[in-house]
């Protein structure tokens, strides 16, 4: 998130100019930016030039909305947040009280202002810009490419901070599908070409397909190509049989090292220690906050649902849990939707943790089950 401009203090009224860099950023405006606020951005509307026709002479014109916001919406696959609500300003083409919707996305930038800048607020723009300077403190995380293959197609996913992006699907034809799995020349070309077209290997650092058939294929077309990046960074391209979801893919130990994000690692750490009925790690609110009270949690992992949630009671709950682990030396990781382990983190009621030591019997209380 890049904080443009800023002109506002605790408990008074003020503005920000800010900019969603990724998609991670997307979801902390949608928490950021409540009804009441009012949100300033360009955008384009369809105009007819001759109202009384309405025939051949309509044109898109760019214009600057200020919207009091009513209501929101946050769309995970595109990474777009949908602020609905009346325009404050009236201009040539758009009257004032009117509804309106402006939708805001990665790169685009915009001005709040809110006639009060409460503290979760001012903590959620901190937060912010405290990840930006541990990013830019610390090596980067690695932009990672996957091709998924499946009976009867392929997906071209980029990962990036965590959050997935699935950039194209491509199809099989019948002709290509032998005893139910794809393996065709000619569609490997075609998985190929999007791979070139929708994947930009000047930020891209690795790649996982979950085919040893299709990597050798890869390597094979970029040398007749010469794509450079191919050629001299064979070792960095993962091959991981039978990923059939990008959870599992990126849950795979070589993986993780390649895509180094801490909270991809912490999932499958957590995720092994469950499957394995081991005593250090447990999930669900009431195990967890026993957890705490006994200072055993050495990793917290909730989702930002949780965290962030509408309701004050959960909220305060949540955040108070996360609070606690960090007093007591903890470590404590939030999920945001768009991060490619908190589909699994929510299956395990959104709130887990990694103990310093094990505790086989959590669970019991007072000789009860929780």
């Amino acid at each position: 998130m890049k904080i443009l401009e800023k002109d506002f203090a605790l408990n008074q009224t003020g503005t920000a100019k800010l900019m969603a860099e990724e998609p991670d950023d997307v979801w902390v405006l949608y928490n950021l930016i409540l009804p009441g606020d009012v949100v300033s951005a360009d955008t384009t509307r369809k105009v007819y030039l001759d109202s009384s026709t309405k025939k051949n002479n309509a044109s898109r014109v760019k214009l600057t909305l200020h919207l009091k916001v009513t209501s929101r919406d946050f769309h995970k696959d595109s990474s777009t947040l949908r602020l609905h609500g009346r325009n404050l300003q009236p201009n040539q083409h758009v009257a004032s009280g009117s509804f309106h919707t402006l939708s805001l996305e990665p790169q685009k930038s915009f001005i709040l202002r809110k006639n009060l800048w409460q503290n979760e607020a001012l903590q959620t723009l901190n937060d912010t810009t405290q990840k930006e300077n541990s990013k830019s403190n610390s090596s980067s995380i690695s932009d990672l490419a996957v091709v998924l293959f499946h009976p009867h197609h392929a997906e071209i996913h980029v990962v990036k901070e965590g959050a997935s992006t699935r950039c194209t699907k491509v199809e099989s034809s019948p002709n290509s599908r032998k005893n139910g799995n794809v393996s065709s020349s000619v569609f490997f070309r075609r998985v190929f070409a999007a791979l070139v077209k929708h994947v930009d290997f000047k930020v891209v650092k690795s790649m996982v397909v979950t085919s040893e058939e299709f990597r050798r294929f890869a390597v094979s077309e970029a040398r007749k190509l010469r794509i450079r990046w191919i050629e001299e960074n064979q070792t960095r391209m993962v091959v991981v049989e039978g990923g059939d979801s990008l959870e599992k893919v990126l849950g795979d130990r070589a993986v993780t090292e390649l895509v180094n994000d801490s909270r991809v690692g912490a999932f499958r750490d957590l995720w092994e220690m469950v499957c394995n009925d081991s005593g250090r790690a447990c999930y669900g609110p009431k195990e967890v906050e026993r957890a705490i009270e006994m200072r055993a949690i050495e990793t917290l992992l909730i989702t930002d649902d949780l965290y962030r949630n509408e309701e004050v009671g959960t909220r305060q709950r949540y955040s108070g849990l996360l609070k606690s682990v960090k007093d007591g030396g903890g470590r404590a990781l939030v999920y945001s939707p768009m991060h490619v382990s908190a589909p699994q983190l929510e299956q395990l009621t959104g709130v887990a943790a990694i103990l310093r030591f094990p505790l086989p019997d959590l669970e019991l209380q007072d000789g009860k089950w929780c």
